[in-house]
């Protein structure tokens, strides 16, 4: 794998440095949806915010996109995430919803009974509970500029576009079925109410196996609480395992049709552009939906740390399974040691892991790799696509011990 050994230790932690504060705009004016997709959403219930966040973003790294708080992992000593730290990707300002009028629309030619839901529709109805991690598709995008040294367009995601929480909602699946799903469903659009988003209302398309999967969860609580307005209060999609611009936030209409769906977030948006990926249907590249193993130390973005003998913590998840290992290098992978996976994972959460370091003094970097319980490890070298979408190759952290 390319890293500080081909370009230079101490070049690399400068570049490492420094690129912690650096984003770029997403790429604005893609292709919109075809006409047929559904007709964009309004709702007085939703009202944009004045300002980007209800949440206090002190503790988070906030990108120059104005939409992203990125979370800082050394923040987090525990399984579950709390809400004030849990990182926020929007495609819009959040916004402020009066449950009250709110309703979830659940529409379409593939259901025989459309229905109109309340807030109290929803809550009255059998729960799950879920703890689950929700990443970013493009959490470490930053990696394949300082790693590979060629940038992707989007916002330079470090580590930090993860976290892991307890979620309490409606299988999607009972929802449609009181809808009347008929055999012929093909895909369930979920649509938001952010309609400042590029599509005047987030959407992404689930295929119907998804959909009706009974870890497929319509969330109203996070933590313990009523989910956040920053997460999608009142009313948000949970899709285990898949990127996280499936979780559709301030849901406000979901329609099943016959057919699959070709929308600007599986065309353009949220699709892998490279050499190396063929197109997809009418998708410039492959679709992503499935996450991918990643595992990242949770220490601030250089390290700064005093000599002496340490534990280092962090965290590594998996879409395919318990992780089974967490491994850590010096010396950029030549050779590695296993760290231990502090505690039992349960459901679809992350793993947190620990080794203990005896640190001298100087410049390093320390490198992590997981495996999880059906044998997949993170890959030395993943090929470059253009949105830097789902790089998981082992990150070299920077550490400067004094």
């Amino acid at each position: 794998m390319s890293g500080p050994a081909s370009i230079g230790r101490r070049r690399f932690l400068r570049a490492l440095a420094v690129a912690g504060t650096s984003a770029v705009l997403a790429a604005c004016g893609e292709a919109g949806d075809p006409a047929a997709d559904a007709a964009p959403l309004t709702d007085d219930a939703a009202t944009p915010q004045p300002s980007a966040w209800f949440k206090d973003t002190t503790p988070f790294l906030v990108h120059d996109d104005g939409k992203s708080l990125e979370a800082r992992l050394e923040n987090m000593d525990a399984l579950i995430t709390p809400s004030r730290f849990f990182f926020v990707r929007n495609n819009s300002v959040s916004l402020e919803v009066d449950v009250d009028a709110w309703r979830l629309a659940i529409e379409g030619d593939a259901v025989t009974n459309p229905l109109t839901l309340t807030y109290d529709d929803i809550r009255t109805l059998p729960s799950r509970t879920l703890v689950c991690y929700l990443e970013c598709a493009g959490n470490h995008r930053a990696m394949f500029g300082l790693v590979q040294g060629r940038q992707s367009t989007g916002t330079q995601w470090m580590t930090g576009g993860v976290s892991n929480g307890e979620w309490v909602g409606v299988p999607l699946r009972d929802v449609l079925n009181s809808a009347g799903i008929t055999d012929e469903a093909v895909s369930a659009l979920l649509i938001g109410l952010d309609t400042e988003s590029p599509e005047q209302g987030f959407r992404r398309a689930l295929p119907v196996a998804k959909a009706l999967h009974p870890d497929t969860l319509l969330a109203y609580s996070l933590n313990g609480e009523d989910l956040p307005r920053d997460h999608g209060y009142p009313l948000r999609a949970l899709v285990p395992g898949w990127v996280g611009s499936s979780n559709v936030k301030w849901l406000g209409r979901i329609v099943v049709l016959k057919e699959r769906l070709w929308t600007r977030n599986n065309t353009t948006s949220y699709v892998l552009i490279g050499d190396d990926y063929a197109p997809e249907g009418q998708a410039l590249g492959k679709v992503t939906t499935t996450q991918v193993i990643k595992s990242a130390l949770a220490l601030p973005w250089p390290a700064l740390l005093n000599a002496g003998r340490r534990e280092i913590h962090g965290f590594a998840h998996s879409p395919h399974g318990p992780i089974r290992t967490v491994e850590w290098s010096l010396d950029s992978g030549r050779t590695w040691r296993e760290a231990a996976v502090v505690e039992p994972q349960v459901q679809y959460s992350w793993a947190r892991f620990a080794f203990e370091w005896d640190a001298p003094p100087g410049d390093h970097t320390i490198t992590t790799r997981a495996t999880d319980a059906a044998g997949n490890t993170q890959p030395d070298h993943i090929p470059f696509n253009e949105k830097g979408y789902l790089f998981n190759q082992p990150v070299p952290h920077p550490v400067q011990v004094s």
